[in-house]
């Protein structure tokens, strides 16, 4: 019986042989400042210069940030095949809590990505401008959308932390656009 037993454990690993899998050093995760400048990531001072200069115009992004700990701040223009695709992005993001990731998304407004159906909620910003809560389980983020100065912006927050950065802490973050008041 046993010599059954090895005959057959012998023909089954001939034909189907055995795959140990070994960790290599070159299989641990990349840290995100090596990781993320492979895709594209810059500093966000960087990435907000190429989106100016492409675009030839100013940008405001909010003094605020989510009440939530990050460990990377990264910045991506994106300039990709026709004007409707590009955009930046500025990303926050903690290597120690994934689910602490906010993120920015500007376009220009005639460019700008629809979001009607999946609307909320609607809210009113210091400036007289709307901005609309989106709250969609199949993204896993929960956003906020507005105009101003010809952009439109899209926040997203991770829902994980939706409790900690709820609607009215993104309305502050977009209301902290208009600070510092310039003074003429």
């Amino acid at each position: 019986m046993n010599k059954r037993i090895l005959i057959g454990l012998a023909l089954f690993t001939s034909f189907f042989p055995l795959n140990f899998v070994s960790a290599k050093d070159s299989d641990s995760p990349q840290p995100l400042e090596v990781f993320l400048p492979e895709i594209g990531y810059k500093t966000v001072e960087v990435a907000v210069k190429e989106f100016e200069h492409h675009y030839n115009k100013e940008l405001k992004l909010p003094l605020r940030v989510p009440p939530i700990s990050f460990t990377h701040h990264f910045g991506r223009f994106s300039d990709l095949e026709g004007e409707m695709n590009d955009q930046l992005e500025v990303v926050m993001i903690s290597d120690q809590m994934p689910q602490n990731h906010f993120k920015i998304k500007v376009r220009p407004v005639e460019h700008k990505m629809p979001f009607e159906k999946y609307i909320m909620d609607v809210f009113k910003l210091k400036n007289g401008s709307e901005a609309a809560y989106i709250e969609n389980p199949r993204i896993g983020f929960h956003l906020l959308v507005f105009e101003r100065d010809d952009w439109q912006y899209v926040f997203s927050i991770d829902r994980d932390v939706a409790d900690q950065a709820t609607a009215e802490v993104l309305i502050d973050i977009a209301n902290s656009i208009d600070y510092p008041k310039q003074k003429y």
